[in-house]
């Protein structure tokens, strides 16, 4: 026996030493190349290019980025050519002269470019501002023009002729000609008040404190109405928190803000309401009190005292859109949009020439464009089929066209890729944006023109100036260039596919490798998690082709998926997460399994798993609901019970009112389950997600006996910034170095 037990002891040794890995100083050298602060138009260039349009319309310009270089570039329209901006030594010279630096003619920063009179060429230089002639290079300096400072606390009317605030807690306004103040509200009193807003990031110190004064106001184009609301805090609830991080101060603040969680009745509640200018009086309409994630959106129309009213009732399954005529109080509902699981992502805009309204619908299944004629209440589909509308950006009355971008259109495309098309008022369509990939796309402010940075994250970045009537490139202005990259080992991530949980659907995603990849080893893999529902992770641009780099290049293969309940896709396939978040995972594991069995060098014993908010909240899901898949994980600012989090995101996709699936799905409930390495982190001060439930999760995990570590920025709010974004990025490598590669990390390593 004693000799069976040696022997057992010195293979487990040996596993050991194979599972292991010595990771060194190059590791973190090439992992701090990868971060983007390191490799953005430094070893990689022009990933994304972003144009910036001259307000007179006769061109743009943009920066050309390249290995020990950096152009300012102009396209003029008249003949679209690309040229250098101005003269890149003459400017660095004569820049020279007015700074205490020498300004290197390959690295100027320019900002505020904009073409002046007689051709000259407007820009800010170190916070100051000047006009270049471009013909002589005589540089003068120039104050801006001092706008009007405008009183956030005012709002004067369109016509000139008013001024509206608040005081007291009520709504008044003044004529401007006589100076008489007239009191349109009268009911006004702390905790319920006219003409405020309500501040998702309001906070408040210690107890009883008010909270930040604010002011708004929506009035009509011809300045016979005002639209505003009516905030009602008096039976409002707060979330808490401590703020430790102010070093003169020694006893924590108390900081505090009105947040509702899901369930809530306390709430802040919003009422809208109307007032006449001519009689002073209000207009009472049937549009109903909301809370602060449900209050009623007003827009006005061109006809005079007419408004668009929007809204979602509480738990989400009911949209209605009305038009409203406060003049004689007729109201009629245009548009009442339901669904059996939520509604998240209706949109309407207006055609207001044409006495139209556009919106954004799931009704048949796909998101799809719909029109509806305020006239005759005639409402018509402009467009159908399986495919997902992401968004419209551009409307044409004059033609009756309307631009928008789509993905999954076209066969055999990818459906995360987005194209530009457009649709006119008969509902005939035309691609403008024919290439298989995807496209960023960007109006001139006439809409003659768009920018297309289009990419996939296999294919480099491409970025032209295109005709919007028949999208043909009239230029190129940039190509991404990656060569110092690949001269490293760098390659492009994998794209790959697999079936989901369905059995049918088709699911994507895209793997990273170290740049000293070799395939006859083994290599653990991590999940970087975040399932929405609201958003997607493929990456399906080019731009995004170093996001995971760093953390591969410590020996790891890392993973972004989206499965079924993610957006962008059908109705059906988001609403696998309904109800059921934390069940999202559940095609990340089949990845995982499928990925282990496809590729010798992936090791789907050895799993990592990270993520943010949502994605924290993953990850803590997949150590607790799938403990013999995940072995070691960093949920960073998560919400790790949906009854503590903020109401609007839970409500809308675990459900209301709140019911036994917020138990199923809380990681605090199923604490007892860990069984790997567990890193928890949070700010302090995060006012999105608030700290308490990590804390919570902490407190089950010390009462299930579980081993775990926490990590506190007591100065950080939801996003980590400074110092402590640096320190997180080191603890997180560092924790899967140790705990999934088997290594010993290093802490103190360069950061440049």
């Amino acid at each position: 026996m004693k000799q069976i037990f040696l022997l057992f002891l010195a293979l487990q040794l040996i596993l050991n030493s194979i599972n292991s890995q010595e990771v060194t100083p190059e590791n973190y050298k090439r992992a701090v190349s990868f971060m983007y602060d390191n490799y953005n138009n430094k070893t990689a260039f022009n990933l994304n290019t972003n144009v910036n349009w001259f307000k007179d319309g006769s061109g743009l310009w943009f920066i050309d980025y390249r290995k020990d270089k950096k152009t300012y570039k102009l396209v003029d329209f008249k003949n679209n050519k690309v040229v250098d901006l101005f003269n890149h030594n003459k400017m660095a010279r004569i820049l020279t002269e007015l700074s205490e630096n020498d300004i290197i003619e390959n690295q100027l920063s320019l900002s505020d470019i904009e073409k002046g009179e007689k051709g000259n060429l407007e820009f800010k230089f170190e916070d100051k501002s000047y006009d270049l002639n471009l013909k002589s290079y005589q540089l003068t300096s120039y104050e801006e023009e001092l706008k009007e400072e405008q009183n956030p606390f005012e709002a004067k009317s369109p016509d000139g002729k008013w001024i509206a605030y608040n005081k007291d807690y009520n709504l008044f306004i003044k004529s401007i000609e006589s100076n008489k103040e007239f009191q349109l509200s009268s009911q006004g009193e702390r905790g319920y008040e006219y003409a405020t807003w309500y501040g998702w990031f309001d906070k408040m110190e210690g107890e009883n404190s008010e909270r930040p004064k604010r002011f708004i106001v929506n009035w009509s184009e011809d300045s016979k109405w005002i639209a505003t609301s009516i905030v009602d805090t008096r039976n409002a609830e707060k979330m808490y928190m401590l703020d430790h991080s102010i070093d003169s101060l020694y006893k924590s603040k108390l900081l505090s803000y009105y947040r509702g969680s899901p369930g809530d009745t306390t709430m802040v509640k919003v009422t809208p309401v109307f007032y006449n200018i001519e009689t002073k009086k209000e207009v009472k309409t049937s549009l109903p009190t909301g809370t602060h994630i449900n209050s009623v959106t007003i827009e006005w129309v061109k006809q005079s005292g007419e408004i668009l009213a929007e809204y979602l009732e509480r738990g989400y399954k009911k949209e209605v859109l009305k038009h409203i005529n406060l003049n004689n109080g007729k109201e009629q509902t245009l548009i009442e949009e339901t669904s059996k699981t939520n509604i998240d992502n209706f949109w309407f805009g207006q055609l207001q020439e044409k006495q139209k309204v556009i919106f954004l619908s799931e009704r048949s299944g796909w998101r799809q464009l719909y029109m509806i004629d305020l006239e005759t209440k005639k409402r018509s589909a402009l467009t159908t089929g399986e495919y997902y509308i992401n968004s419209v950006l551009h409307t044409d009355e004059d033609k009756e066209e309307i631009y928008f971008i789509a993905s999954g259109k076209e066969p055999n495309s990818n459906p995360y890729y987005q194209k530009l098309y457009r649709v006119n008022f008969e509902g005939e369509i035309t691609l403008l944006t024919p290439e298989n990939t995807h496209h960023a796309i960007d109006f001139s402010k006439d809409s003659k023109y768009f920018s297309d940075n289009y990419s996939t994250i296999n294919i480099p970045t491409r970025t032209v100036l295109r005709n919007s009537r028949n999208g043909k490139i009239l230029t190129e202005l940039t190509i991404a260039d990656t060569s110092d990259a690949k001269s490293k080992g760098w390659q492009s991530p994998e794209i790959f596919e697999l079936t989901a949980k369905d059995k049918k659907t088709t699911i994507y995603g895209a793997l990273w490798k170290p740049t000293n990849f070799d395939s006859s080893k083994s290599y653990p893999i991590i999940d970087a998690t975040y399932t929405g529902p609201h958003t997607q992770v493929f990456p399906k641009s080019f731009d995004r082709s170093f996001n995971n780099q760093s953390l591969a290049e410590f020996g790891f293969i890392v993973m972004n998926i989206d499965g079924l309940g993610t957006s962008g896709r059908s109705k059906e396939f988001h609403d696998h997460s309904y109800k059921n978040i934390g069940n999202n995972l559940e095609d990340h594991v089949l990845a995982i399994k499928h990925l282990g069995q496809k590729y010798s060098w992936i090791n789907a014993d050895k799993v990592g798993v990270f993520g943010h908010s949502a994605g924290g909240y993953d990850t803590g899901r997949a150590l607790l609901a799938y403990p013999d898949v995940y072995k070691v994980g960093v949920a960073s600012s998560a919400d790790h019970d949906f009854r503590m989090e903020k109401a609007w995101w839970p409500e809308m996709y675990q459900g209301w009112p709140v019911d036994e699936t917020y138990e199923q799905m809380s990681n605090i409930t199923n604490a007892k389950n860990l069984k790997g390495k567990l890193l928890l982190v949070h700010g302090g001060i995060d006012d999105n997600v608030n700290p308490s439930a990590t804390f919570k999760l902490a407190e089950a995990l010390v009462n299930a006996d579980k081993e775990f570590d926490l990590l506190i920025f007591p100065s950080q709010r939801h996003g980590y910034v400074g110092k402590a974004r640096k320190y997180f990025i080191k603890k997180r490598w560092n924790y899967f170095v140790e705990h999934l590669q088997n290594a010993k990390p290093i802490w103190d390593f360069n950061w440049e």
